[in-house]
């Protein structure tokens, strides 16, 4: 059989280079508006996150999804994203990863 290719991303909190399925992508629209992409294809720009609470609290103190995305986001945005994380994190570990 043949080996299917692993589609690869890199995280802009941590520099690691991930399988897509271990990343959340973030995206803002030409509008401006910023949101959650779980599918990973809505339209704009894109920004990934690993899949770990510890990355999205260190995203949030240094801000750093405001720079690459160029924009300013809300606390309540970290905390639904944080929420978010934590939330697939548990279920890859009571069902594992699919």
């Amino acid at each position: 059989m043949k080996k299917r290719k692993i589609p690869m991303r890199k995280s802009v909190v941590s520099g690691e280079m991930k399988p897509k399925k271990e990343l959340v992508r973030i995206t803002r629209s030409k509008e401006g508006e910023v949101s959650l992409d779980p599918s990973g294809k809505k339209p704009g720009r894109g920004a990934y996150v690993a899949l770990e609470p510890e990355e999205i609290k260190r995203a949030w103190e240094n801000r750093i999804l405001d720079r690459v995305l160029e924009t300013t986001l809300t606390d309540d945005f970290y905390q639904e994203l944080l929420a978010y994380v934590e939330h697939q994190k548990a279920r890859n570990e009571l069902f594992g990863n699919e």
